[in-house]
Order: C-alpha cells, then sequence, then structure tokens
C-alpha cells in the first residue's frame, strides 16, 4: 500500500498536468526509499521501478501497460493492475501479499543504490532515439512553470561549464 502522502505528490502532478509517467515516478521514487531503508530488497532497479508502477496503476495512476517491447505476462499483469486501479480496489489477497513481501525481504539493498539506478537510467536512455528524448525534453518543458524553467537553465549552465 502506497503511503499517503506518495498518493498526494501524485494528484499533485495529476493537478499540475503532468504526465502519467510523472505522477507514476513518485511511486517508483517510494519504492526506492523503501529499499534503501531496509523495509524490502529488490534483485535489480528495474524490479523496483516495476513494484512502483504496478502500485501507481493500482493506485489510480492513468498510466497504460507497455504496447510492447515486454513479456506477454509482465503486460497482462499491467492491465490487472490498470483495470483495478480504474474500477476501485478490490480484494487484497493478505497470504499471497505477505509472501510476496517475504520474498523480497530476501534480496539484496544495491538495487536502489545510486550507480544501479544510473546504470537502468542510461540502459534506458540508450534504447530511445536522439529525436525520441528531444520530444520528451520538450514536453516536460511544457509543465515546468517559470521557476522550474530558471532552475533548469541555471543547471545547464552548470553542466556545460563542467564539460569544458
Amino acid at each position: 500500500m502506497p503511503e499517503h502522502s506518495t498518493i498526494e505528490r501524485a494528484r499533485r502532478d495529476a493537478r499540475a498536468g503532468k504526465s502519467a509517467s510523472t505522477q507514476a515516478g513518485e511511486f517508483v521514487r517510494e519504492e526506492f526509499h523503501h529499499v534503501r531503508e531496509g523495509k524490502h530488497g529488490a534483485r535489480s532497479a528495474k524490479q523496483a521501478i516495476a513494484i512502483g508502477l504496478s502500485k501507481a496503476r493500482r493506485a489510480g495512476v492513468k498510466l497504460p501497460p507497455p504496447a510492447r517491447g515486454q513479456s506477454p505476462k509482465v503486460r497482462r499483469q499491467a492491465q490487472r493492475d490498470y483495470e483495478r486501479g480504474q474500477h476501485g480496489n478490490g480484494h487484497v489477497s493478505r497470504r499471497r501479499s505477505l509472501a510476496t513481501l517475504g520474498a523480497l525481504k530476501h534480496e539484496g539493498r544495491g538495487a536502489a543504490s545510486t550507480r544501479a539506478i544510473s546504470r537502468q537510467t542510461r540502459r534506458a536512455a540508450r534504447r530511445r532515439t536522439p529525436s525520441a528524448r528531444s520530444a520528451a525534453a520538450y514536453r516536460a518543458v511544457r509543465t515546468k512553470g517559470h521557476a522550474g524553467l530558471v532552475a533548469a537553465g541555471r543547471k545547464a549552465a552548470r553542466t556545460r561549464m563542467r564539460a569544458r
């Protein structure tokens, strides 16, 4: 069950007109925090992200299941999570829930390290074309607001200075 503050942050993103993936990012962030504080582990950064996305769908974030590129089993489960989030929660099996948490407790905590997350992020970015990355940046700018744009500009300038 996601924390109340996470759901509230996701709702705030939705009100600000941000994309479903941005809203879901709050749940992924929470999942990384859980792994870091030792609530449970994860086999990889990818698994931690998948758990966060699943929670987001169940909480009602309009994040559609992946269209392709994933195994049919993953797509089916994502579809179930999505439908459950759109049509009320339904029954949660206590036994299954505890079994999943018990299994995750045996996994390592390295999946939420800065290095692991960075590696996963870079891999995901490499799979996208430069034009797709650029388009995503343009979409992000539209919901940033004035203060956000100023901060992003300063950050970009710092990055350029470091590159010299």
